[in-house]
This record gives C-alpha cells, sequence and structure tokens, in this order.
C-alpha cells in the first residue's frame, strides 16, 4: 500500500472514520452477496458472523484494531477459504460485489486504488479449483 498523506501519518482506518465505515462497506458488501448466486451458497444462511469477520478482519488489515487476531488468531485466509470451492467465477463475483460496495461507499481516489489492489491480490490469491 502506497498512500502518500499530507500531514500528520494516518492510516487507512483512521482516514476513513473508524469502525463505522469498514462495517458500513460490509453491509453493502453482503447486500450484494445476498444477491448473486454464483456466490450465495459459499455463505451460511445466517450472515451476522461472516459479516462481523470480515468486517474485522479489514479494520485491523487497514490499521485499526487488532479484533480480529484477538478472537481469531492469525487470518491464515488462504486456509481459512480452502474448504469452498473458489473459481475465477468465484472470485470475480466476489470482486463484483466488493468493488459495487466501494463504489458506494467512495472513499478518497487514493484509498479507493489501494483497495481495489488489494482485493485484487486477494481474491486472485483465494481460487483453490479450475471449476
Amino acid at each position: 500500500m502506497n498512500i502518500k498523506w499530507v500531514g500528520a501519518k494516518k492510516t487507512v482506518y483512521d482516514a476513513l472514520g473508524g469502525n463505522e465505515w469498514f462495517e458500513e462497506l460490509v453491509e453493502h458488501f453482503y447486500e450484494n452477496v445476498e444477491k448473486d448466486e454464483r456466490i450465495r451458497h459459499l455463505y451460511p444462511d445466517d450472515l451476522t458472523l461472516p459479516k462481523k469477520n470480515t468486517a474485522d478482519f479489514l479494520i485491523q488489515y487497514w490499521g485499526g484494531p487488532s479484533t480480529y487476531s484477538d478472537r481469531r488468531g492469525h487470518p491464515r485466509l488462504r486456509m481459512r477459504h480452502a474448504p469452498f470451492q473458489i473459481g475465477q467465477e468465484e472470485r470475480n463475483a466476489w470482486m463484483e460485489s466488493m468493488t459495487s460496495a466501494l463504489e458506494i461507499m467512495h472513499p478518497p481516489s487514493e484509498i479507493m486504488e489501494a483497495m481495489l489492489e488489494y482485493f485484487e491480490m486477494a481474491a486472485t490469491h483465494m481460487i483453490n479449483t479450475e471449476i
């Protein structure tokens, strides 16, 4: 992540206003997931825990409190996603859902670029099948 700040150093988490911003992003993301038959089956019926896990992870990753690791240990994203068949189609659907959520939240352009770059890399890294 190569974001240049003017003035005092701060994290993406701080620049976006903290937990609330990420929790809202995650709400928009899961609204998209719920409507997307390509990936909805990868999630439980009750999305409460996935929402919390996703929000806590993103908050921690982008410079906020380490609540995710405190609750769940090291993220080990690939291992946590290993039980699910994730191919290019699922990866693309996930990216579409997250990109749409980001567009709704409209972070500053430097942050949007950094987030999209990270999500592209992470989503691609989760692919574990050619199906």
